[in-house]
């Protein structure tokens, strides 16, 4: 199998690290595969790729869009490092509140599934990262939220102290204010 897939703490949440075929031209790996995919449980369909570049210390997130443009997301880091968390914001769930968190680089070239349900944010640990993520609804401002990335009930563990962060996400709601209508 050229995919490999691993339910994390919270099982909805899974690492994918392809099989990468090396030799003295380079590099190949499959990075999505929709019948790999499907039998793995990630039966979605994405519809929108997007990629950003940011520079060391830039803290995204944490991000979601609400019903009905709640999106999927499959985030993987082609440039440098990143620490890439999910947090489950499904009312009723048992890891409500409940953050996960990985490492994607540029030399793992893991992936990370959010399905919808869960806000998503990024800190850059390298000098700069390119993240490549595609989505299962297109971006829908009227639908776009998110959450206080410190928020103390979520606890994030983000392995650094110094951040820049956009003013739209130091600005955002704490996790118990936040308009949410997803449903476990």
């Amino acid at each position: 199998m050229p995919l490999e897939f691993k339910k994390l703490d919270i099982p909805e949440v899974i690492l994918i690290k392809p099989k990468v075929f090396s030799d003295s031209r380079g590099f190949f790996a499959e990075t999505y595969k929709y019948s790999e995919f499907r039998k793995n449980g990630i039966p979605q369909i994405f519809v929108q790729n997007n990629h950003s570049k940011s520079s060391k210390g830039v803290l995204r997130g944490l991000h979601y869009q609400k019903n009905p443009k709640a999106q999927a997301k499959l985030v993987k880091c082609i440039r440098g490092e990143i620490f890439d968390v999910a947090i489950d914001i499904r009312k009723g769930s048992p890891s409500f509140g409940k953050w996960v968190g990985v490492i994607l680089s540029e030399d793992n070239k893991e992936m990370l599934f959010i399905p919808e349900g869960f806000a998503h944010g990024f800190l850059v640990l390298s000098d700069d990262a390119e993240i490549i993520y595609s989505v299962t609804e297109e971006y829908s401002p009227e639908n776009d939220r998110g959450i206080r990335w410190d928020d103390p009930e979520i606890g994030i563990n983000w392995q650094i102290d110094n951040f820049i962060i956009s003013e739209k996400d130091l600005k955002q709601p704490l996790l118990k204010d936040i308009d949410n209508n997803f449903v476990y």
